[in-house]
Order: C-alpha cells, then sequence, then structure tokens
C-alpha cells in the first residue's frame, strides 16, 4: 500500500516542476516591452517652452547712437533697441524697448569722382529687458530713417546716395567764381585779351576743385529708424520671455 501511493504521488509533481521554469520566461519578455516605449517616449519629448524666430524675420530698430564713416573704425560697438513688439501666433516673441547689440564689419571713406562712402553692420545679441540674452546672426536690411543712405547688398552695407547733383552744383558755383576772379586778375595783368584769358583759366580751376572734392559720408544720427533682418532662424526661451514682458 504504501509503494502504490508512493508511485501515484511522483507523476502529479512532475508536471507543477516543469511548469514553473516556463512561466518565468513568459514573464521576462512582458516587462521588456512595457519598459521600451517609456523610455522612447521621455527621449522625444520637446521642449514646450522652445520657440523659434525664423530666418528672414525683419525687425525694427532705433539707433542709440550716432555712426559717421568719418570716424567710424571696424570692431567699433553698435547700440540700437527694438521700435514695435515682434509677435507670431498671438505670442509676443520679441518685445518693444529690447536692446540690440552690434559691431562694425567694416567702414570705406568717400573718395574722389565715383567712390562712394560705406558702413557694414552686423548685429550679434539681443538683450531682453530681463537681462535674458539671446546670441544673433542678424544685419540691416534697410535704412528708412537715413534719407541719404541706402543698403546696396545681401550683407547689409549701407552706402551714401550718390551726390552727382551737388557735384554739378558746386562746379557751376566753382566756374562762376574762379571765372569772375581770373577775369578781373586777367583784365588787370593784360587788358581785355587778359580778362578774357583769365576767366577761361578760372572757369577750368573752379570745375576742377568742385569735381575733386570728396563726396559725403554715411551719417546715421540718433534715433534713425533702421530695419533688421534675422539671418538665421533662431530658438529662444518662451518662459523667460514671458518673464522679460512682465518686468517692463
Amino acid at each position: 500500500m504504501a509503494w502504490a501511493q508512493a508511485d501515484t504521488a511522483k507523476p502529479a509533481d512532475a508536471p507543477t516542476q516543469a511548469a514553473a521554469p516556463a512561466q518565468a520566461n513568459d514573464a521576462a519578455p512582458a516587462k521588456e516591452l512595457t519598459a521600451a516605449p517609456t523610455a522612447a517616449t521621455l527621449a522625444e519629448a520637446p521642449d514646450p517652452n522652445a520657440t523659434v524666430i525664423p530666418a528672414g524675420t525683419k525687425i525694427p530698430l532705433l539707433l542709440k547712437q550716432a555712426i559717421s564713416t568719418k570716424n567710424a573704425r571696424e570692431g567699433d560697438a553698435v547700440y540700437a533697441a527694438t521700435a514695435f513688439p515682434f509677435v507670431v501666433n498671438d505670442r509676443i516673441l520679441v518685445p518693444e524697448g529690447t536692446y540690440i547689440q552690434g559691431k562694425i564689419m567694416h567702414t570705406e571713406h568717400p573718395g574722389r569722382s565715383k567712390k562712394r562712402a560705406e558702413l557694414l553692420i552686423h548685429f550679434t545679441s539681443m538683450i531682453y529687458p530681463s537681462g535674458y540674452t539671446v546670441m544673433l546672426p542678424a544685419s540691416v536690411e534697410n535704412t528708412p530713417g537715413a534719407d541719404s543712405n541706402s543698403v546696396k547688398d545681401k550683407e547689409g552695407t549701407i552706402q551714401a546716395d550718390k551726390d552727382t547733383g551737388k557735384r554739378i552744383e558746386d562746379a557751376a558755383k566753382g566756374a562762376a567764381v574762379g571765372g569772375t576772379v581770373g577775369g578781373i586778375a586777367g583784365a588787370a595783368a593784360g587788358g581785355w585779351s587778359g580778362a578774357q584769358y583769365g576767366g577761361l583759366l578760372g572757369i577750368a580751376g573752379g570745375v576742377a576743385w568742385a569735381l575733386l572734392k570728396h563726396g559725403p559720408d554715411v551719417k546715421l544720427e540718433v534715433g534713425t529708424s533702421l530695419e533688421m533682418e534675422i539671418q538665421r532662424s533662431i530658438t529662444v526661451d518662451a518662459s523667460r520671455i514671458q518673464v522679460a514682458k512682465a518686468t517692463q
């Protein structure tokens, strides 16, 4: 009787012991499948405060100091401020009064004849009223506040306008003055013939004096309106922009 009971107990225990490892193996892949999506979701979560100011954005500025090619040098600092808020999707990304800092990259003094004065400015940083600072790649797109200057290329080079009309006017004045002075001097020296000869020389000298004068400098007064163009998309922290807006 004892032997029979022992023999019947062994088959019942064997399947139970064999099933335990199988259950453990089945549970392991389930844990791995649930963990993998969680890690991927955390890695791909975007920053909710990151906001992009796109390339090509144009922002109006007011110059905070006077600049002239007469005394400006390469490397000199340039200071301006935004004249109007820049808004995207009902959100202010650049408040009015945000400081813009830059530097003079190149200056060209005016010369005789066709050589015109030039000034190249690049803007390098944007400082919000809270102190939050964003680095910029930006240039001058337009100079609506400077009637005698214009932007000649994509780099933002400001160039003095041609002064052809002014030179003609100066030449006429120089010719008149030179002719009068030369005529008087010629008359004193050789009578009527001398007056004619002296007058011609005076006219020629007056015209030459006017045409050999240097052209105008590029002059930007305090408060001059400029238009800045963002050359490459930049990312700003929207939460820090809101702080800047609240402290105005």
